[in-house]
């Protein structure tokens, strides 16, 4: 694979003698002990997701505090500082530049909900800095970075965690237990689905940055292009600068379920056809698309091979497998075995069994899916131990994979093999140069982290 290149010869300087002093570019990367100590967080990207789970849920867990907040948009700080004045917390310091924050030895860890093409890179900043990451999905733009999150978490011993919540979901862990005890026989299939009502984000001309909008910070790795409404706050996960679209947004969830059930890495094909349809506007992604994968399976009978099918939709669609989200969204997975199916969505799993389809075990999730991912995060970090974790790094890696590989097909319009050893196409020049970016400078994933 043809790999950035790394970073500028001071920094490879530094870095190198701070590796071989045991401290990272940011200070010591010792650990603090002590199952009791206060965690303290700092949560980067503030404006969605990172107000309303990350911001909302840490403060409720025992002994932990949401220390710092960091975001490029300056017009979020005073409601987000107001909200921790009217609950009764320590109003956190405030960063706009995410290497500020990292310099700050207070902070035992960060939680990432920035979008998407930032994602891998303050993960791997934050372990040379010696904290701790949470990451949302999907935790990488493409699988260099994976790889590269994977080496930085074991160099530096930190916890890398992916925000799929359905992974601490006991319903959901249930219904795992139930497939790998056999109760679906043999299972073969496994579909995804992200059915969500989309609609059209239309044409925005280029303007001004905003006020108190550091936009070359919010550019970070991706190139250098002039600002409008529609690359910016949310709609950035339409263009492939920024974000995967819906199957790296919504649909990695689902990715990540449907891998987990059929207990697979990568797969050795990968086809995925799809559009953009019906809209003329800014989009890029495609609004409809439908990935089919092959992986290995040694143990099975006949071909010996499992199929995942993954389909996203943004306009009018059927229910699927029993879905019921009213009214828009037709979003989860079904797990297809020689025993019966099973469905799973919203938090519930139901098994139909036999010729008949007759209902047999089922399950509905009771508690809150986010603040137990998050529990189990902070759990991690205090014990510097992820062997409890209901997701590994490398599970996160090969989830976000998966929906780099339905990209990559889709924009080249052909199937592509795969070395899952090697993690690279099979004699696919143009398919593995999209294995990686061009990074924009100083913003660069390393090859040597």
């Amino acid at each position: 694979m043809d790999a950035p290149d790394a970073v500028s010869r001071r920094t490879f300087v530094k870095q190198s003698l701070a590796t071989a002093a045991g401290v990272g570019l940011w200070g010591t990367t010792q650990s603090w002990a002590g199952a009791n100590n206060r965690v303290r967080i700092a949560v980067v990207g503030i404006r969605g997701h990172g107000f309303g789970s990350h911001i909302r849920n840490y403060p409720l867990l025992p002994n932990v505090e949401v220390a710092a907040i960091c975001d490029v948009d300056e017009s979020f700080f005073p409601g987000r500082l107001k909200w921790f004045e009217q609950n009764d917390k320590p109003l956190p310091k405030t960063y706009v530049d995410i290497r500020k924050l990292l310099e700050d030895k207070s902070i035992d860890a960060i939680s990432v909900a920035t979008p998407n093409h930032w994602h891998a890179l303050a993960g791997i900043w934050a372990c040379q800095a010696g904290k701790h990451a949470h990451i949302e999905k999907p935790f990488t733009h493409n699988i260099f970075e994976g790889q590269k999150l994977i080496e930085a978490a074991k160099k530096y011993n930190r916890v890398v965690h992916h925000g799929t919540e359905s992974r601490s979901s006991r319903a959901y862990q249930e219904a795992m237990e139930f497939m790998r005890s056999g109760g679906l026989g043999e299972v073969y299939l496994a579909k995804g689905t992200c059915y969500k009502w989309r609609d059209t984000i239309g044409r925005t001309p280029v303007e001004p940055v905003p006020a108190g909008v550091d936009y070359d910070l919010w550019l970070g790795p991706a190139p250098k292009r002039p600002f409008t409404r529609n690359r910016f706050h949310y709609n950035w996960h339409w263009h492939w600068d920024y974000g995967n679209g819906d199957i790296g947004n919504q649909g990695v969830h689902e990715m990540d379920i449907a891998r987990w059930g059929l207990d697979v890495t990568l797969p050795r094909r990968v086809m995925a056809m799809g559009a953009h349809v019906m809209f003329d506007d800014d989009q890029e992604t495609p609004n409809v698309l439908m990935a089919t994968y092959e992986f290995d399976n040694p143990s099975g009978r006949g071909d010996k091979k499992k199929i995942l099918q993954f389909e996203v939709r943004h306009w009018i669609t059927n229910y699927e497998g029993g879905f019921s989200k009213p009214p828009d969204n037709n979003i989860g997975n079904i797990f297809y075995g020689s025993e019966g199916y099973m469905t799973m969505y919203g938090g519930r799993w139901q098994t139909f069994m036999g010729k008949k389809r007759e209902p047999g075990p089922s399950g509905i999730e009771k508690g809150n899916t986010d603040r137990a991912h998050y529990q189990h995060f902070i759990d991690a970090v205090r014990a510097n131990d992820t062997s409890n974790l209901p997701g590994t790094v490398e599970d996160g890696h090969y989830s976000c994979s998966l929906i780099h590989m339905a990209n990559t097909s889709y924009r080249l319009g052909r199937s592509l093999d795969f070395d899952p050893k090697q993690q690279r196409y099979v004699n696919d020049d143009e398919a593995n140069r999209m294995l990686t970016r061009q990074y924009r400078r100083p913003f660069v994933v390393p090859e040597d982290v």
